[in-house]
């Protein structure tokens, strides 16, 4: 965790020296203020990592000392294929092909389609070939 945390400092000192000096060469207001953003968005998650990387344990990639069996174990849960994102995915073309065309028939065609794609999503460990 120290490792990621260190990551995201450097990346923040980076972001500060950079910010300032994208406005004095630009002078663009756009690009300053999202300079700005993202560097507040790099501190904060800088700040949480060095926080809780304090507080942790370390992890076996983190210790000098460890062997590679300390890593061994379960990894978590890896879902197999699954088709229900791409049905969630081609159901939002429609909605927003139909906010786009100003068909409002289509985009609620499209959301009643989503909401089927999306609870398949949802659901598809309850039910069927992988379920629980």
């Amino acid at each position: 965790m120290k490792a990621e945390a260190w990551i995201f400092i450097l990346t923040t000192i980076f972001l500060v020296l950079v910010t300032p000096a994208y406005w004095l060469i630009a002078g663009d207001w756009t690009g300053t203020s999202a300079l700005t953003m993202t560097t507040l968005l790099t501190l904060m998650v800088s700040l949480y990592l060095g926080f809780h990387a304090a507080r942790m344990d370390p992890r076996p990639e983190d210790r000098k000392n460890a062997e590679i069996a300390d890593g061994a174990g379960e990894l978590g849960f890896f879902p197999p294929y699954s088709w229900w994102p791409l049905w969630c995915a081609l159901t939002l073309g429609v909605c927003v092909f139909g906010v786009a065309m100003g068909a409002w028939w289509l985009f609620i065609i499209g959301g009643a389609m989503g909401m089927i794609a999306l609870s398949g999503w949802i659901f598809e460990y309850y039910r069927g070939e992988h379920a629980h």
